[in-house]
């Protein structure tokens, strides 16, 4: 490598750092779970899988369900409204628009917001306002809220980076502009797209600040959506926090570092099926 660079002290210098940065990102991330596997996995055991929660079996089945559901209805109300809005953004909004420019802003200042202060408006709005108290539902929305500006973003993105060429071939054989968008820009927007929402769905699966607020922090499964319930972030933080479940906190870290991998490994294999087509 020292020959290749010869001549050229910056870019050697430069790609050590690059080399360096990528190292240490790498050994970082084994690092982490490495550490969460080895403490996690020898505290795994079946009665943690049991239906029902009990102090003496600490189980996280419940909130794994939960999880499932709070992950689903929330990406069902945030995916289609993030779609259609950055649509309207990209495709049919004028360039150079106050409003769209004063609207991207605002998605941009939304997504750097800490999530409690996310979990805080859902509690005045949902919990306090509407009068829902704490529910799976008054969480789902929170959350869905909190990746609705990640969404429109990547999305927004995803659009821009498709070829104008399309969008001209499909006008030039006479389809109409909602025909292109759906029929032509969309498809081929779908892998980014895909990418945002995986983001998405590892913020939902990881938060914990906003669901106490909203969604509570009751052991059994939700029994509707106006109930209260516990997904796998806010079971592991409250074993902590109790102090007496430390190394069945660690088993749930294995099992929610297991959901994130299986949801994003479905994803990326939407993702690529829909690229090949």
């Amino acid at each position: 490598m020292i020959k290749r660079y010869r001549g050229q002290p910056l870019s050697l210098f430069l790609r050590i750092i690059v080399d360096l940065a990528a190292a240490i990102t790498v050994f970082v991330l084994i690092a982490v779970v490495g550490y969460i596997l080895v403490k996690g996995i020898p505290n795994l055991n079946l009665s943690m899988f049991a239906w029902k929660y009990t102090t003496d079996n600490v189980s996280m089945m419940p909130a794994i369900i939960n999880t499932l559901s709070v992950t689903a209805v929330a990406l069902l109300i945030a995916v289609p409204f993030g779609i259609f809005s950055a649509i309207y953004l990209v495709e049919y909004a004028k360039r150079g628009n106050k409003l769209v420019n004063l609207i991207r802003l605002t998605t941009e200042t939304l997504s750097g917001i800490p999530s409690i202060v996310y979990g805080l408006f859902g509690y005045l709005m949902f919990v306090v306002a509407l009068k829902w108290s704490y529910s799976i539902m008054a969480g789902t929305l929170t959350l869905a809220i909190m990746i609705l500006p990640l969404i429109m973003r990547t999305t927004e993105e995803a659009l821009k980076a498709v070829p104008d060429s399309f969008r001209e071939g499909s006008f030039g054989l006479g389809a109409g502009k909602l025909r292109t968008v759906f029929r032509i820009v969309l498809p081929s927007a779908v892998p980014g797209i895909l990418a945002g929402v995986i983001l998405g769905v590892g913020r939902i699966v990881g938060e914990t600040a906003a669901l106490i607020y909203t969604a509570g922090t009751v052991t059994g499964v939700a029994s509707g959506l106006f109930s209260s319930g516990r997904t796998l972030s806010v079971h592991m933080y409250a074993l902590l926090s109790e102090g007496l479940y430390t190394n069945q906190a660690y088993a749930t870290a294995v099992v929610l570092l297991i959901v994130v991998i299986i949801i994003n490994a479905i994803s990326g294999l939407i993702a690529r099926k829909v690229t090949k087509r």
